[in-house]
């Protein structure tokens, strides 16, 4: 009789065993929540992104905007030239933090079929993003 030792698979057991930490981006462009759509708009092209992460009178994390929410957002009927991201944003959240396994990380994001999600601190600022690969 052969003892033979199985191993999970690399893919399933690096999801499990690395951090948010290990795997998010640097936070890219941060705007405050009074910008309106429109020039929130304009800074995401300029700086050829594809998201802003949006954060309020004290520099903490409210959340994250995409160019399709904004465009969205833009095209609607309810939109005007004074709808600012406070608007568009609603509650606060979701974030991660950066201990949270990748494992759980991915469950949510598909969960709420997230593309990106704002990683904070426990006060609550921006350290980072992770976005799911393309």
């Amino acid at each position: 009789m052969t003892l033979v030792q199985m191993q999970p698979s690399s893919a399933h057991a690096d999801l499990v065993q690395r951090t948010v930490d290990d795997a998010m981006e640097a936070a890219g462009p941060q705007v405050c929540d009074d910008m309106t759509v429109e020039v929130a708009l304009a800074v995401m092209a300029s700086a050829r992104a594809d998201h802003l992460l949006v954060c309020d009178e004290d520099r903490l994390c409210t959340g994250l905007v995409t160019s399709a929410q904004l465009t969205t957002v833009r095209d609607s009927a309810a939109y005007t030239d004074r709808t600012r991201l406070r608007d568009v944003l609603g509650d606060r959240g979701p974030f991660t933090s950066p201990m949270t396994t990748m494992a759980e990380a991915d469950h949510a994001m598909r969960y709420r079929r997230l593309t990106a999600l704002p990683v904070v601190d426990e006060q609550g600022s921006a350290l980072g993003v992770l976005a799911l690969s393309r």
